[in-house]
């Protein structure tokens, strides 16, 4: 019995450490595309500046769009920026809880939202309910919340 329960610890230890690989990469990508929202910002404030310094007195038909319209696409734009960058932190944590074997919960959690990314997301996270959900790996959560690490 000692040597099937060895056995399913390293194969534990092994996925856990490919799940917290996983978390890190996909934290980088959406880091990566979340700059894109400030490429959108940026789009939005050029397009609000240049319609604020043209001329007023143009005949009806040709009428530019008001300068709001520039400011709310820099709004959204620096929305999906803060939004990327908050869920690649989020996945970022959730990789180095699931290294040192803390946040069982927070890690589904953050496993649910990847969920959303489809199709790389949603493999992820189910593969996040799939480790955690086992018996022997929550014990390995619970045991590093009862030993506290002393460094």
């Amino acid at each position: 019995m000692s040597d099937q329960l060895h056995g399913q610890t390293i194969v534990d230890d092994e996925h856990l450490k490919l799940l917290s690989l996983g978390y890190t990469i996909s934290a980088a990508i959406t880091a990566f595309f979340g700059v894109f929202g400030l490429m959108y910002m940026a789009m939005g404030t050029f397009i609000a500046s240049t319609v604020s310094r043209m001329p007023q007195n143009i005949p009806n038909n040709n009428q530019p769009p008001p300068a709001f319209i520039g400011w709310i696409f820099g709004a959204i734009g620096l929305f999906i920026f803060l939004l990327m960058e908050a869920l690649a932190g989020l996945k970022l944590c959730a990789a180095f809880c699931l290294k040192g074997r803390k946040g069982r919960t927070f890690c589904m959690v953050v496993g649910a939202l990847c969920c959303l990314g489809v199709p790389y997301g949603t493999v992820l996270g189910a593969f996040t309910f799939i480790v955690l959900g086992r018996d022997s790996v929550q014990r390995q959560f619970d045991q590093s919340l009862a030993s506290p690490n002393i460094r």
